[in-house]
């Protein structure tokens, strides 16, 4: 079939093919004549298709023979052909066309995958530069490590402990103030949150005014925007840094072992934690963070892929 063009304005317009009189071809039909033909001049008419789709019809009377291919064209063309079916980056063979930028889907996902990467360091570029990011690091459930309920905010840009203090039981006056001096220290900030995979769950903003177990409020997000689920978190800049997969078909970087290996301090001691994620930050945005010795653009050899 002819490629789509738009509805010429003045010709003679066909809504159906048995519509179409003997001696009006369109360029598809004319290559497929034996021998092939090409149109001598310019469309006399036009033929409805595909529903909303047009092809220019042509007067046979006024074709010409189409070149025949040279042995060199047509072996360029096979060539073409052949690889459609192959990886052009890692040069495996498809059972199928391999469709546009010809990549085999494992190198589809791993180029997902170094894009991720490389938007994490960019992420941590900027965080660095900002004078005003801060980490806010949580512990609300003296059952879990550091072992007290406490709060901690570090400035990324040069790991300056600009607050840390216990956080004071849940519903308690000490909690209520808590949770102002951060909505004054955090206000017009960009905050960063732990979001640790491996550790407890308290170890995020909104433990300060949920209990375990129970349901965000709802108006604490709109009270308390420095809580938000939406914020950069630590573990998502290093997981996308990293690289790591159990997938080779997945473009979803997780945790090394579902959570058991982070690369930042877990100690009982908030600031000191949260120092330790701020220098991973700069590690990341200096690009001295180990990237997973298996991630694909490090392992087969082929250095960093291109989106072109």
């Amino acid at each position: 079939m002819s490629a789509t063009v738009p509805p010429p304005a003045g010709l003679i317009r066909y809504t159906r093919w048995v519509d179409v009189p003997d001696g009006l071809y369109t360029k598809t039909q004319f290559a497929e004549m034996e021998p092939p033909l090409k149109p001598g001049a310019e469309p006399v008419a036009q033929v409805l298709y595909h529903g909303n789709s047009y092809a220019a019809l042509y007067e046979v009377a006024a074709a010409r023979p189409k070149r025949p291919a040279t042995p060199p064209q047509r072996a360029a063309l096979e060539r073409a052909r052949e690889l459609r079916f192959v990886c052009r980056r890692c040069g495996v063979r498809d059972d199928e066309p391999l469709g546009k930028g010809r990549w085999c889907m494992r190198c589809s996902c791993a180029v997902t995958m170094w894009e991720k990467y490389a938007q994490a360091q960019a992420t941590a570029r900027a965080l660095v530069a900002d004078p005003a990011a801060v980490l806010l690091v949580v512990d609300t459930d003296p059952g879990e490590l550091p072992g007290a309920q406490a709060v901690a905010v570090v400035r990324i840009h040069d790991h300056g402990v600009l607050y840390a203090s216990e956080a004071g039981e849940h519903g308690t006056p000490e909690r209520t103030a808590v949770l102002d001096r951060l909505d004054v220290l955090l206000a017009d900030r960009r905050v960063v949150r732990e979001c640790d995979p491996g550790g407890p769950a308290t170890r995020i903003p909104f433990s300060l005014i949920s209990l375990p177990r129970e349901p965000l409020p709802s108006a604490a997000i709109a009270d308390h925007a420095w809580m938000s689920s939406d914020l950069t978190s630590v573990a998502g800049v290093w997981m996308a840094w990293y690289a790591w997969t159990d997938n080779p078909s997945s473009t979803l970087p997780a945790a090394p072992g579902y959570g058991r290996r982070i690369a930042w301090q877990r100690s009982r001691d908030l600031a000191s934690d949260a120092q330790s994620m701020t220098a991973l930050l700069h590690r990341v945005a200096d690009g001295t963070e180990p990237v997973w010795e298996r991630a694909r653009w490090v392992a087969d050899g082929h250095g960093v892929p291109r989106s072109s």
